[in-house]
């Protein structure tokens, strides 16, 4: 195994804890609550309920973007639009799937990591456009602000992990190390009011 590929490894490990911590303390401290209680009222139950729906969206979601996938294995237009809809529940992202046809879950990978990288230019949140034509993928961010950093963007083509690589833009570095691998070629377009990611 490369330095590289240790370092990726452990910074998905990274990643994918710090997005669950959230929703798991959350169904905590709701059993908290309720132990202090005696017995479970209706908000505390809430609680726990959006935060088992929360973590187990995030799950699906992360094993199709970080997961093992294959060019024998398809997803459904349904099941990745429904992935990406439970996946930004309760945030202030939305994500639209366009491709109305049965894909890859090699390429649904890939848009699923661009579409992570697209939420990291929307600090305000906004929405993502995942949209396939003849085999050309566009994935474009639109929100109130971008923000765009060079480092990170750059890794899409040069195909280097960046030394300021952190587990939450670990998506960029995938993205770039997987793309090649299945012959695909990756090109960026940011602008004052979006940003595009074409995987062609």
């Amino acid at each position: 195994m490369s330095n590289d590929t240790a370092r990726l490894a452990t910074l998905v490990g990274s990643r994918l804890c710090h997005d669950l911590v959230s929703p798991v303390g959350a169904i905590s401290n709701g059993l908290e609550l309720i132990a202090l209680a005696g017995a479970p009222g209706p908000e505390e139950m809430s609680l726990i309920e959006e935060s088992c729906a929360s973590a187990a969206a995030r799950i699906n979601f992360f094993r199709v973007a970080f997961g093992s996938a294959s060019d024998e294995q398809e997803i459904g237009a349904r099941e990745a639009a429904k992935l990406l809809t439970a996946y930004c529940r309760g945030g202030r992202l939305r994500v639209e799937w366009l491709p109305t046809q049965a894909t890859q879950r090699s390429q649904v990978q890939l848009a699923c990591l661009a579409m992570l990288c697209c939420e990291t230019a929307l600090p305000l949140g906004g929405q993502v456009q995942i949209s396939r034509d003849d085999g050309l993928w566009q994935i474009t961010g639109t929100g109130p602000r971008l923000s765009v950093e060079p480092a990170l963007w750059e890794q899409l083509a040069s195909q280097r992990l960046s030394m300021e690589l952190t587990p939450a833009s670990v998506q960029f570095a995938c993205l770039a190390m997987l793309a090649p691998e299945r012959g695909r070629k990756l090109a960026v377009h940011a602008g004052e009011a979006a940003v595009t990611i074409e995987i062609a």
